[in-house]
């Protein structure tokens, strides 16, 4: 089965994939201008690599941002199923293993990365 994860953020939406067995590799993370055009490009995004299943990062120590998500993952057009798994620790994780090798932070790959971790996790579960 194809699986993508994604990590929302405010500014970034970080995206991993995994296509065959338990590898899972992190992709361009989707800057994010506005709801809308986020949720284009996610969904652009899942079509074209013909995912199966999206995991979608959701932390549980922010009410509000939980909230956030949770519209986010409305405005998707999705024929697939998704399923919320917990992201605590994700962004802190994926910058320790980056540390020293990124100077720029913005530019997304600290969150593929965390969408890395969290896809890991959740197949770590299954």
């Amino acid at each position: 089965m194809k699986l993508a994860s994604i990590d929302i953020g405010l500014k970034r939406i970080g995206v991993a994939i995994c296509l065959t067995s338990n590898i899972v590799t992190p992709q361009t993370a989707i800057l994010r201008k506005n709801r809308d055009q986020a949720a284009l490009d996610v969904n652009s995004f899942l079509k074209e690599w013909e995912i199966e299943k999206l995991i979608v990062g959701f932390p549980s120590a922010s009410e509000d941002m939980q909230k956030r998500i949770k519209h986010f993952v409305t405005l998707l057009e999705l024929q697939i199923p998704y399923e919320f798994c917990e992201e605590n620790m994700s962004s802190i994780e994926a910058e320790e293993l980056i540390k020293g090798e990124i100077k720029y932070k913005r530019d997304g790959r600290v969150d593929s990365l965390a969408a890395k971790i969290i896809l890991e996790r959740y197949l770590a579960k299954k």
